[in-house]
């Protein structure tokens, strides 16, 4: 008998929320370079362009559901992100990890840009000294 799983949509937003509330008060560094195979791999080459963004005691909004059964999707979206006012390298964004407020223990990582990203900046050159301000942030997670 071949496995074949379903979760209510209850049980996977209750994940969701899981995930998203590790972020409370945590940490986002944004990188060059190849991202690793998941957040719980060490980096190893990859530049930090910028590092010091915090996200807010509650880092997400409420995960929501949307679509049909069998194709459903649920997002959350970060609430506002502290801006970085110095880049610690230049270099072009390629990835970001999200770490837990203890700013060590990696939760995610995802993949940066200008549109349809997890996370959205107003551009993926970063220069050394400058502000670095995330445009949106998105976690989805299929149901």
């Amino acid at each position: 008998m071949a496995n074949n799983p379903f979760f209510s949509t209850a049980t996977v937003v209750a994940g969701m929320s899981a995930v998203v509330a590790l972020l409370n008060t945590g940490f986002l560094e944004i990188y060059a370079g190849a991202q690793p195979a998941d957040a719980n791999t060490a980096l190893s080459g990859q530049t930090l362009l910028s590092g010091g963004m915090t996200f807010a005691a509650t880092a997400f909004g409420t995960p929501v559901a949307t679509g049909v059964a069998g194709s459903r999707v649920v997002t959350a979206t970060a609430n506002p992100i502290v801006s970085d006012t110095s880049a610690a390298a230049t270099g072009t964004a390629a990835w970001f990890r999200a770490y837990k407020s203890d700013g060590t223990t990696g939760v995610m990582d995802g993949s940066v840009g200008t549109t349809g990203c997890d996370l959205n900046l107003n551009t993926t050159a970063i220069v050394i000294g400058a502000t670095v301000s995330v445009t949106s942030l998105t976690i989805s997670q299929n149901e």
